[in-house]
């Protein structure tokens, strides 16, 4: 059997080749992977959509004691929120109203109104781990920070996207910079490390029990823990949730939030 072998000059060829292949094959992955920006997204707009309305159920737990509570919720963009508290009995009534950039806290208890200032966004929200600004959704991970792709990593068995946001100068926000971790099937969002000014890890926010509410699949718990705050933790738990639906423009007045329930 007589064998062919290939000119001189293409052999050559295809050695020069081989690294051409590899770095054009590397830059084509490259450009699959999505940007730090619509990972994050996708991530929210997942988790909040244009408009949301559901219950919720926060577990409080500190090593002194643990406490309940239900509340109701509605919110449009980044612009609107309010919050109606249900459960425990003592506190049933008392409600939140966010517009735009102001917030107000009504105690029918007590028949009084206070605006909530800027300030204290970063505020215990009804003694728990979760802060006003939390509740109230008040900033847009993609519009309040800048975003960078730092890799991929696994949490829990998962890969997921790691993404470093770092406040925007003139963003009014709670967080000098997070570690947010997506997963990269389905960008629902895994885990978020929060920092201070001083690049201290203040808090974990861990998003768990992935299932259907309101036509999507979402975590439907998210637990928060402080690292300087051992044995204590809050749990927040969607009970139900509607997206992308039209609520009716009175729930978000001042009338509303004064209003005996």
């Amino acid at each position: 059997m007589i064998r062919r072998l290939l000119p001189l000059s293409l052999m050559v060829c295809a050695v020069l080749l081989i690294p051409y292949v590899a770095t054009t094959a590397t830059a084509h992955a490259a450009d699959d992977e999505p940007s730090a920006e619509t990972i994050v997204q996708n991530a929210e707009e997942l988790m909040r959509g244009d408009s949301q309305q559901g219950t919720y159920r926060m577990k409080v737990i500190t090593p002194d004691y643990e406490r309940e509570m239900t509340f109701d919720f509605w919110a449009e963009g980044n612009d609107k929120t309010f919050i109606r508290i249900l459960e425990p009995s003592r506190d049933r009534g008392v409600a939140y109203l966010k517009l735009g950039t102001e917030m107000w806290n009504h105690v029918p208890r007590i028949d009084r109104t206070v605006r909530i200032p800027p300030s204290m966004m970063m505020q215990s929200w009804m003694g728990s781990n979760f802060t006003n600004d939390d509740l109230a959704q008040a900033s847009s991970l993609v519009e309040d920070y800048e975003q960078e792709l730092l890799g991929r990593t696994e949490v829990n068995g998962t890969e997921a996207f790691h993404v470093e946001l770092t406040a925007r100068p003139d963003a009014a926000v709670a967080w000098e910079k997070l570690h947010y971790f997506v997963a990269v099937d389905t960008f629902i969002p895994l885990r978020a490390e929060y920092f201070d000014e001083r690049g201290d890890k203040v808090r974990i926010m861990r998003f768990d029990e992935v299932g259907e509410m309101g036509g999507r699949t979402i975590p439907t718990v998210m637990e928060v823990t402080e690292p300087d705050k051992p044995g204590e933790k809050t749990r927040l738990e969607l009970v139900e949730m509607e997206f992308n639906i039209d609520i009716d423009s009175s729930i978000f007045t001042r009338r509303n939030l004064e209003r005996s329930r």
